[in-house]
């Protein structure tokens, strides 16, 4: 029965050196097939670009906030200009005198309105929220504030008025 255990045993050492040995051979040829021209593992390429990949995603969070913060300051910044150029003066001449609106995503800013004649120019200035006027508007303020509505945002819109049709009198 000695002779059978030994034998058994001798087997099973014979059995676990080929296995060790088949372990060893596997072994390297993972790491031949896991490392790279550098001799860096595929577990070092993997966590370096994990790395990136957690950068990457750390810089786009970053940008988003920004953006978010650009969007907002966009919204209040003029996106629309309608400009009305006249003559309210029949002595004067060349459409000089002016009505210029403009306008945020809200609908809210300013008219400025300036009359030129010979005497002088004078410039006025109306606040606008969400669109409306604090006082009646004049026809060229008026047209000014509907060509700004009208325009594409960053595109202003012009119009000349070739002759003496302002609603202001002389």
């Amino acid at each position: 029965m000695t002779a059978v255990l030994a034998v058994l045993l001798c087997a099973a050492l014979v059995l676990v050196a080929i296995l060790a040995r088949r372990v060893r051979r596997l072994g390297r040829r993972l790491d031949g097939l896991t490392r790279n021209a550098d001799g860096r593992s595929l577990e070092g390429i993997l966590e370096a670009h994990l790395d990136r990949v957690l950068a990457v995603d750390r810089e786009v969070d970053q940008l988003a906030v920004r953006t978010a913060m650009l969007e907002a300051a966009g919204r209040r910044a003029f996106q629309r200009a309608g400009l009305v150029r006249f003559n309210p003066f029949e002595e004067t001449g060349g459409n000089q005198s002016f009505a210029l609106a403009l306008l945020d995503a809200e609908g809210d800013g300013f008219i400025i309105n300036s009359l030129h004649a010979r005497s002088g120019t004078r410039v006025y200035a109306r606040t606008l929220t969400g669109g409306r006027a604090e006082g009646q508007l004049s026809g060229e303020e008026a047209e000014a504030l509907n060509l700004a509505r009208a325009a594409p945002p960053g595109r202003p819109a012009v119009a000349d008025r070739p002759d003496h049709r302002s609603s202001r009198g002389a």
